[in-house]
């Protein structure tokens, strides 16, 4: 079959290779050096599932229509990518595979004609260097769509991916966006500090504020109404409990979702992006949290300093030391 994966970075790349791997016909979309690697040598993958160089065509936009199309750019590309490459996209399968909560809405807007379908990627991949991807931690991709009609397409492309990866059909879509970032939430601090997410969640300090930043995750979606969906042991219960549980007892929820990581250093998408010299999609992590707290009135200062740091280390490249991190945080809430 042929595949259009739009974004071949950590994610799409991966996908990519797997595809490759299994028989299918690919192309891929990146830019600069990424796009100059795969033309030279392919797409090199190694890690958990194993390792294939695979030789896919490479443009910065899909220059052959295919039967399926991934979009896998960070969510504040995502817009430009789908807007981009429209032309060949009309009347097939359009799997979003995205952090935050809006790549669904977002997508069937801009490509109305595309059967749209989300994908939550709960595999660890790290973008090494341009064109070498490396997964670090193997687990499922979720694929839902939030509607009725979209089961259909959704089951297709479980069975399309199924042969490459783990996948699984949710029916319940939103509650798995909102665990999802609720793990998500790891992004920051290493982002933040240049640490791997592990040494952060070693750091006793570190980890109080992960564990807050999380809670106010959940609390948020619990105010929004959410029915948080079972993913990686995590169920709604046990994150209820979690945000009411006193601190210190909370703190089990995150180190467990870390040492489902393994002993390979982590260093999140998000550090991923900043070592690029690339925007992050905190605003779409953390970001998500604020702007549903607004409207919940919800308070979030932790996640809203967060969004803050992130985006300063954006601004000067100058990571934070973890004493001052904490500083910041302390500061903001006892404001």
């Amino acid at each position: 079959m042929r595949v259009g994966v739009i974004g071949a970075g950590a994610v799409g790349g991966a996908l990519a290779a797997l595809l490759d791997r299994a028989g299918h016909t690919v192309g891929v979309t990146a830019r600069g050096t990424q796009l100059e690697a795969i033309r030279a040598d392919g797409i090199q993958l190694s890690g958990a599932w194993g390792t294939h160089t695979a030789h896919v065509a490479a443009d910065p936009v899909l220059t052959r229509p295919p039967e399926v199309a991934i979009l896998a750019t960070k969510a504040q590309d995502s817009s430009e990518a789908l807007r981009a490459n429209l032309a060949v996209l009309g009347g097939i399968p359009l799997l979003v595979v995205q952090n935050g909560l809006d790549g669904i809405a977002a997508a069937s807007t801009i490509a109305p004609r595309s059967d749209v379908v989300g994908g939550l990627a709960m595999f660890a991949s790290s973008f090494l260097s341009p064109g070498h991807i490396k997964v670090t931690t193997a687990a499922p991709l979720y694929l839902g769509g939030g509607q009725a009609e979209h089961g259909v397409p959704a089951l297709f492309l479980a069975q399309l991916l199924g042969d490459v990866l783990p996948v699984t059909v949710l029916p319940n879509f939103l509650g798995a966006q909102w665990t999802k970032l609720v793990v998500n939430q790891i992004n920051a601090l290493p982002a933040i500090t240049g640490l791997s997410v592990q040494e952060v969640a070693a750091d006793p300090a570190l980890l109080d504020i992960l564990t807050a930043n999380m809670r106010e995750t959940v609390l948020v979606g619990v105010r929004r109404g959410i029915k948080f969906e079972d993913l990686q042991g995590l169920s709604d219960l046990r994150l209820r409990l979690f945000a009411r549980m006193p601190a210190r007892m909370a703190r089990s929820l995150p180190l467990r979702i870390v040492s489902r990581m393994g002993a390979t250093p982590n260093p999140g998408s998000t550090l991923q992006s900043i070592r690029r010299g690339q925007a992050t999609e905190i605003d779409f992590l953390a970001g998500a949290v604020v702007r549903a707290g607004a409207t919940e009135s919800v308070p979030t200062p932790v996640s809203e300093m967060m969004v803050q740091l992130v985006h300063e280390v954006e601004a000067t490249g100058i990571f934070f030391a973890p004493s001052e991190v904490v500083r910041r945080v302390r500061e903001t809430q006892s404001a």
